[in-house]
């Protein structure tokens, strides 16, 4: 059974950092390349970053690069996201998984392997 576990969500203000965690199990994690994704409220579930097994490629959307930062420890099966510059645009929850990219009519997207965990929740006030 696939378990996602992620924690570090918070109410913060516009401008400040948090970090996030996500914990799950060495079948789940080995491997594969780790994906974070976020839910705003009455929105549709977004692609926010990715990173490789060997920590030698990462991907973010346009809207969070320079704020964001994705991680992984192998040794932990752990996965982490770093978030400064806050924005109320990016109040939502956030989920990880692992991920892969398949193709669109537009070229890519990035899509989640298995089911969702429960996410955690950031709240960014203005």
């Amino acid at each position: 059974q696939v378990q996602l576990v992620e924690s570090g969500g918070g109410v913060v203000q516009a401008g400040e950092s948090l970090r996030l965690s996500c914990a799950t199990s060495e079948h789940t994690f080995r491997t594969k390349t780790m994906a974070w994704f976020r839910q705003p409220p009455g929105k549709e579930r977004e692609f926010v970053a990715a990173i490789s097994w060997h920590n030698d490629n990462t991907w973010y959307t346009d809207s969070v690069k320079g704020r964001f930062t994705i991680s992984r420890d192998n040794a932990k099966n752990a996965v982490y996201l770093q978030m400064n510059t806050l924005k109320p645009e990016d109040t939502a929850v956030y989920y990880c998984n692992p991920a892969q990219t398949v193709a669109t009519v537009e070229g890519y997207a990035w899509s989640a392997l298995y089911t969702w965990g429960q996410g955690t929740l950031v709240t960014v006030s203005s």
